[in-house]
C-alpha cells in the first residue's frame, strides 16, 4: 500500500491507497510520452484520470442501457394496463 497527493489540473487528490498495474514497456513508453505534452505532474496522475475517465463512459453506458431497459419495461406495462397490449 502506498499513499500519493497530486495536483493535477487545478483539483488535489486527496492521498489514497494504490495499487500496482503491471504494463508492457511499448505501452508504457507510449503512455509516458504522452504524459510529458500534458499538465499532468506524473504518468501514475495521467493514468489515473485516463482510466477513471474510461470506465465512467463505460458504466454510464451501461447504465443508460439498463435505464432503456427498465424504461421499455414500464412503458410497455402501461400500454397493457391502457388495453393497447394484449396481457
Amino acid at each position: 500500500m502506498s499513499h500519493s497527493r497530486d495536483t493535477t489540473e487545478g483539483t488535489t487528490v486527496e492521498a489514497e491507497e494504490t495499487a500496482t498495474v503491471t504494463l508492457p514497456e511499448h505501452l508504457y513508453s507510449r503512455i509516458d510520452a504522452r504524459t510529458r505534452r500534458t499538465d499532468f505532474s506524473t504518468t501514475d496522475a495521467y493514468v489515473t484520470y485516463v482510466l477513471e475517465e474510461v470506465l465512467d463512459r463505460v458504466e454510464g453506458d451501461r447504465e443508460e442501457s439498463q435505464h432503456a431497459e427498465i424504461d421499455e419495461a414500464e412503458v410497455q406495462s402501461r400500454l397493457r394496463s391502457l388495453g393497447y397490449l394484449d396481457e
